[in-house]
């Protein structure tokens, strides 16, 4: 019998998909059903690229570039996101068993209900550094994490974690699925449908289009993925088949750090290795052998090798490390000047785009004879400071707060001041 209550692994999602919403009670009777699951038929995953500037210091020059880094996004249709959701449930509890059989449950970080973030997670490696005073430490990064996920590998290493030799047909329709995928781009079926990117939902639409509409219109937009490796991001079970297909490699990993005394972190594509002093080589070599084993790459303009030392009384490295948005040179940690230098861009670009917005607006009401209004404060401040709940300053101030970091907070001064200055201006 289905529970009349939203299950656990139940969220309502609100975006336009080929399907209508699905309640709580028909999510389960679709997703908690293996015949029925064995034998659904997924539709397209809808796809979009997120664009962000990143600012990077060149290595040769010393000087600040924009980069523009692309992140492919696809989410499924409604029921469908459902039986994913439902699926990684049972996956994760699975997941976690093997993590404690295995001793990774603290050195696997990402997608785990584990009540903490990235900030506490630099945290540990940033204290284990300190603990360990002198010591050499390895910060690698996995190139294109998801796109490389090799089929076959995915699912021995998922049939494995259900302790079978094969996929069972609702596990393997779900498996199907996500490595034979087949997409559409958003932009592509919102023109043909003449449906607006901006206001998607006139007229109350609740799909985006009936299934005739669907087989004359959108199917001759489908691109089908016929290569041997990767799946989509921004599905409800990508996250845990990731960590599922790394399960071996994190075991090896934290066997090998358990030989020579080190400690090993991975957070998602960010692996972390702090280890006694003469030991790098020996784990590249370590690292590259078995990443090779699962037919991943490490991205070696983004590795860093850095040796902490006793100088008197005072931990130093010749470089700050940077890892997961933070920086730590053996005394203070900072968050990445590139992150407070991005903050700043963004937030005045927001406000000359509210300002240009308010002298249209203003030109409108002048020409009716009514005064000028000024800027929206309010909603500029919950955007750009810390009165905000969900933003870069918050964000700031958190770590700030659970670092216990001082430099952080000098770090931050700065910022409300422009923000100040930028809102006169």
């Amino acid at each position: 019998m289905v529970n009349s209550e939203a299950p656990p692994w139940y969220k309502i999602r609100h975006y336009l998909h080929f399907d209508n919403p699905v309640g709580p009670h028909s999510a389960s009777k679709i997703a908690m059903v293996p015949n029925t699951v064995e034998k659904h038929s997924f539709y397209p995953f809808i796809h979009t690229v997120i664009k962000t500037v990143k600012l990077v210091k060149n290595k040769t020059t010393g000087i600040i570039e924009r980069k523009e880094k692309k992140r492919d996004i696809s989410y499924a249709a409604h029921a469908d996101s459902h039986i994913y959701a439902y699926y990684a449930h049972l996956l994760n509890q699975r997941y976690e068993e093997a993590l404690s059989n295995a001793g990774l449950e603290n050195s696997v970080l990402a997608f785990r209900t584990m009540g903490k973030s990235n900030i506490e997670f630099a945290q540990i490696a940033f204290n284990d550094i300190l603990c360990r005073q002198e010591c050499d430490v390895i910060a690698l990064d996995i190139t294109g994490f998801f796109d490389n996920l090799d089929h076959y590998l995915l699912r021995k290493a998922w049939a494995k974690l259900l302790s079978a030799d094969h996929l069972p047909p609702d596990h393997y329709n779900i498996y199907r699925s996500l490595t034979r995928w087949c997409r559409v781009d958003k932009r592509a079926v919102y023109n043909a449908l003449n449906i607006s990117l901006h206001n998607p939902k006139k007229h109350h639409r609740k799909r985006l289009c009936e299934p005739n509409i669907f087989r004359t219109t959108v199917r001759p937009l489908l691109q089908l993925n016929n290569q041997s490796k990767g799946i989509p991001q921004g599905t409800p079970i990508s996250a845990a088949l990731s960590n599922i297909y790394m399960l071996s490699f994190d075991a090896q990993m934290q066997s090998f750090a358990n030989q020579i005394n080190a400690r090993y972190l991975r957070y998602c594509d960010d692996i972390i290795m702090i280890a006694p002093k003469g030991t790098l080589d020996a784990i590249k070599t370590f690292v590259n052998d078995r990443i090779n084993d699962f037919k991943l790459e490490i991205q070696t303009d983004k590795t860093e090798e850095r040796t902490f030392s006793l100088e008197g009384d005072r931990l130093r490295t010749t470089e700050p490390l940077q890892y997961l948005g933070f920086t730590f040179d053996g005394k203070n940690v900072r968050i990445r000047s590139s992150s407070v230098a991005r903050y700043c861009d963004r937030m005045k670009r927001g406000i000359r785009t509210a300002n240009n917005a308010r002298r249209k607006y203003n030109k409108l009401r002048m020409a009716k004879k009514r005064s000028p209004k000024g800027l929206y404060l309010k909603k500029l401040f919950r955007r750009y400071s810390y009165l905000g709940r969900r933003n870069f300053m918050s964000y700031a101030y958190r770590s700030a707060q659970i670092m216990k970091s001082q430099t952080i907070k000098k770090q931050l001064k700065p910022l409300l001041k422009k923000l100040d200055t930028t809102i006169d201006t």
